[in-house]
Parts: C-alpha cells; structure tokens; sequence
C-alpha cells in the first residue's frame, strides 16, 4: 500500500484536478490511498461563512453561494454533461452547510469551526472522485470520519488511534484505489472534528500507520522540503534526504511543508515519506527516513508571523521559581496558547506564543495580577537549523532584535 496526498494546491482549479490524473498515469495507483484537501484557498471562503454566521447573518447565505459558485465553476469545466450525478452531490453538501447553521444551537466557535469547514474536503474528494472515475481511472471514495476518530477538542482534536486502527483495518478495501479527505475526522458523537490547520499530512499518515504502507508522498508545487521557504527567503536550496530526527525538529520549528505531527507514526514503523513535485512527478524530490540527518548540510531556515511575544517580571524584584513558572504554564495551557520560544533569568520570563484561539487578551489580565507584564504583538519569530554566523548575519540585518537563543544546532531570534 502507498498513500498520496495532494494539497490545495494541486486541486486549485479544473486544469490542476486534470494534472493530478495525470500525475497518477505516470507514476501508477496500484494499491493507493489518496488524501486530498480542500481546493485552493476553500478553507478561508468556509472561515468567511463563520465569521458572518456570528456577526453578520444577512451575509451568511451569499458567503456559502460564493463558495458553491467556485466549485460549480470547476464541475462544469470537468464534466460535459451538467445531468452528471455530481452536480447534484455537491449541491448537497451546500445544503447540508445551510441546514447546519439553521438548526445550530451551540454558540462554541470551536464546534462550529469543525463542522463548517470539513464541507471544503468533502467537496473536493467528491469532485476529484467523480471526475477519476469519468476519466476511466476507478475508485471509491471514502468518508474519513468513518475511519479516524478522535477526543472533542475541536480544531486540534486527538486521535483515538485503538478505534481508528480497528476501523481502519477492518474496512478499508486495500484492493481498490480509495479517495478519502486529509483534516478531517469525527468525535464518540461522530460531530466533525479537525486535526489542526494543515493537518492532511497528519491523515495520510495516520492511514500509512494503521494499513502498514510501504510509503508516504505529499505532492507540493515545490521540487521538495527546502532549506527556507522561497516565500521569505532567496535562493532556498532542495534538500535531498532528511531523517525522521531532523525533520521532525524542522517540524517542531514550524517547517511548512511537513505537519509538526506528520512524522512520529511514521518514524515509529520506519515509514519513508517523500515529498515530491505534482509538475514534475518524475523527479525525486526529498525523502525524510532512517539515516544521515540532512543532505546536503546546510542551514535551514524557518519562520513564523504573527507572533506574540510576552515578557514577565516578579512585582517585587523577587526570583522566578518553579512555582511561579508552573503557574504561568498552566495559564498558557488553559488559554490554548502554543509556546514556541521559552527564555527566562533570575526576575524574567518570556515567552514566544501563537494566539492561534484569540485569548491573549483574557491571558494578559490574568498575569497581571502577579507579574509585572510587557508584550509585543506581531513579532515574527526565526529559526535557523545548522546555522553558521553568515546566515545569522544575513537574517539580523535591518532587523530590530527583541529576544536571541542559541543552542548546539539551533539559534531562535525575535525581531518587530
């Protein structure tokens, strides 16, 4: 068995969901699980719908037509006759979301995250499904939610992985080809839930776990895992093999292109994952296994926007203890916060968060009632893996230097 996972990328458009059965002819899907996400920037449109459920209703309907609208586009380009039972499948769902938001009663945004945006996997597989099969390339096409089940802590949820083996095992057909949605599963209640943004990753390799598959591929609109993101950085360099260690400490950092929870059940059966390019399936891109750490060694650099950095000091010049750093962890914990740089001394403490829940302001009150507490918004935080002082240099330059830490492989720099 092997898994392929196409990301929004790949599925944008009708001419990328073409390529993707193109991609499968010249690599072959012979014992294949696919998991695709949403297409294109679906998940932001859904995220527009919640937004206007809570604070704009009279815009609620028009926001689900305008993502109706986009998909409906793309089955017209795919499928000559509009009689296809595919139009009617995916008017559906859209009626499905309509009915959710009619008879909702909870006003838990996390809940209502998880059962609004799972619609844009749903479509896509069902789409790229549909269009396959047309295409003379059979498949089934698998709800997730039936397979992987998880805790109900919506938007990041847990996977329960006895039940999801049990299922797994026992009801996925590995004869056939199979289609199934990345991000998604479902809770005891089989309420949708999601593995955490960019969690389709997770789900392929959740699957390769469970059927014991021979491998992993995410196909990228990259030539593999890079050194920098070429979004924010010049001249990244294609890494051509990378161990489970090392790519789960870029993982870890906030590499992009793997999922920080990706690796570990892959690592666990020595499972290789490659990372290849869907415009040039032919080439080898990187494969993250057992062996040396990075080829070629280099430094690698990583980073995250939109930081928050906060920094704490004791009211009466008394020392940070381990009772005062337990206290302030367990207000991080019960606000969702995800600590990514931790520096603290004898009187100060700071802390590099992502306020991925909006809670910072609930937080912030509650610190000032023992610390004396100091914050940036908006900071970006940097990482450099294997870093030398010429790549420190180049990423300080021009820069305003909040907070700096250096390990034996690692340095982490804060700047405004």
């Amino acid at each position: 068995m092997q898994i392929f996972k196409f990301g929004g990328a790949s599925v944008k458009d009708a001419e990328s969901i073409k390529n993707l059965a193109k991609v499968l002819q010249v690599v072959g899907y012979e014992n294949t699980m696919i998991v695709i996400s949403a297409m294109g920037k679906t998940t932001n449109a859904l995220e527009k719908t919640i937004s206007n459920y809570f604070n704009n209703k009279k815009e609620l309907q028009s926001s689900i037509q305008d993502v109706a609208k986009f998909h409906n586009a793309i089955l017209l380009d795919l499928f000559e006759n509009i009689n296809h039972p595919i139009f009617k499948k995916i008017a559906s769902f859209f009626k499905d979301l309509s009915n959710f938001y009619d008879r909702n009663k909870s006003p838990d945004y996390n809940f209502i995250y998880d059962q609004t945006v799972g619609f844009g996997e749903l479509v896509s597989t069902a789409i790229i499904s549909a269009y396959l099969n047309e295409s003379g390339i059979q498949n089934k096409w698998l709800d997730v939610r039936e397979y992987i089940k998880t805790d109900n802590y919506y938007r990041n949820a847990k996977v329960d992985w006895e039940k999801t083996q049990h299922l797994i095992s026992n009801k996925v057909d590995v004869s056939i080809l199979n289609i199934t949605q990345g991000f998604l599963a479902s809770d005891p209640n089989n309420f949708s839930t999601t593995l955490g943004r960019e969690g389709s990753d997770y789900t392929a390799a959740i699957f390769a776990y469970c059927l014991n598959a021979r491998n992993v591929t995410i196909w990228k609109d990259v030539p593999g895992v890079l050194n920098a993101d070429p979004r924010y950085f010049k001249n990244a360099q294609l890494l051509h093999k990378i161990s489970y260690r090392e790519a789960i400490e870029l993982a870890f950092y906030g590499a992009s292109v793997i999922h920080p929870k990706t690796l570990q059940p892959l690592q666990r059966k020595e499972i290789p994952l490659f990372v290849k390019s869907f415009l040039n399936p032919k080439d080898k891109g990187t494969c993250v296994s057992k062996g040396i750490d990075l080829d070629p060694v280099t430094p690698c650099f990583i980073v995250r926007k939109n930081q928050v950095l906060i920094s704490l000091s004791s009211l009466d010049f008394s020392f940070i203890v381990e009772e005062n750093i337990s206290e302030i962890f367990n207000l991080l914990h019960v606000h969702k916060m995800k600590v990514d740089v931790i520096q603290n001394s004898a009187i100060s403490f700071s802390v590099c968060v992502d306020n991925t829940y909006n809670t910072l302001e609930n937080l912030l009150q509650q610190l000032k009632a023992k610390f004396k507490v100091s914050y940036h918004k908006n900071v970006s935080l940097y990482t450099i893996r294997h870093y030398d002082q010429k790549s420190i240099d180049s990423l300080e330059q021009n820069k305003t230097i909040l907070l700096k830490q250096l390990y034996q492989k690692t340095i982490q720099i804060v700047t405004q």
